[in-house]
């Protein structure tokens, strides 16, 4: 069963973006200083919408200037609520609601201290299960560009669909990205599989604790720059030192972050990596992209949860 659908149209300066990738509720717990454990530690807890891919859609949309649509999987216990949400963002959604699993659920513990890092306790739920089955070719109809979370690449019937996808986008000439999202899950799937399961992406959008994951190098720039070996370009999030752009082997601009004080930093990559797409979509260069990027995160970290303002 799905709800909603992405329509055939494209806005008439590239076509529309299409997102696969993860619809999650979730819980923001801001708290000061360390977690006393085995008894209360006092915070601030909001539940509000997100996902990786849900986010970065929102953002894309957030300007207004490109036709957003969204491929996601949740559960029966809240697909309204997010197909709301989402639409609320200038998001068409099509969901597919499981029938069998809820809803994937975060946690987010964010420390309200200076830097407002978080730490994710994470139940993928439906969002993970999305399969083969849920592809249509007709999806890319009036698809500009194709953007996977890599969320997806951590469960073996979201892998599929993600084979799926990239074959019928290749086919149609489609541009497809993908952030890495998960240093953590990296380390388990195998930086070899990883890089063997992305082949044909044109765009990689690493954190730089992903990037150096992948090329085993401790330094970001080089990181970036042997990436862009394997993928033609190559966007690494620096969170308060910017950006990185390497194409053919080398970093060609860095982009400098924008000043920001933080009150939670999920959705910082999402909200610049879903700014990028969008401007890629309309015109602007790689390193104008990345700026537009840098706004945005700069704009989300001030915010609690990974959606844009006015989704509140």
């Amino acid at each position: 069963m799905t709800t909603g659908g992405p329509g055939a149209a494209a806005t008439d300066r590239g076509g529309a973006l299409l997102v696969v990738g993860d619809v999650i509720t979730d819980v923001v717990a801001r708290h000061r200083g360390p977690l006393a454990v085995g008894t209360d530690t006092v915070a601030a807890i909001r539940t509000v919408p997100g996902g990786a891919g849900a986010n970065v859609a929102c953002w894309a949309a957030y300007g207004g200037g490109t036709e957003v649509r969204l491929l996601g999987r949740v559960g029966a216990d809240a697909v309204a609520w997010h197909e709301r949400e989402l639409t609320a963002c200038g998001v068409r959604p099509r969901l597919v609601v499981d029938p069998e699993a809820p809803t994937g659920t975060v946690i987010c513990l964010v420390d309200a201290g200076e830097g407002a890092e978080r730490t994710l306790l994470t139940d993928s739920g439906a969002s993970l299960r999305l399969e083969p089955a849920d592809w249509s070719d007709d999806l890319l109809d009036g698809v500009g560009r194709l953007h996977l979370s890599g969320y997806l690449l951590f469960a073996e019937s979201s892998r599929a669909l993600v084979s799926v996808a990239l074959e019928s986008a290749r086919a149609r000439g489609v541009p497809v990205s993908l952030d890495p999202a998960s240093a953590g899950f990296l380390r388990e799937l195998g930086v070899d599989r990883f890089l063997s399961l992305i082949e044909g992406v044109d765009v990689l959008l690493p954190s730089r604790d992903e990037a150096c994951l992948l090329t085993g190098l401790p330094d970001t720039a080089d990181a970036a720059a042997k990436l862009s070996r394997h993928v033609p370009l190559v966007v690494t999030k620096q969170g308060a030192e910017g950006a990185l752009i390497a194409r053919s082997g080398s970093v060609y601009a860095h982009v400098p972050a924008v000043a920001a004080t933080p009150r939670d930093t999920t959705g910082a990559g999402d909200a610049f990596t879903g700014t990028l797409l969008a401007a890629l979509l309309t015109g602007s260069g790689p390193k104008d992209a990345a700026e537009q990027g840098c706004r945005a995160g700069a704009l989300a970290v001030e915010r609690v949860g990974g959606r844009p303002p006015g989704s509140d």
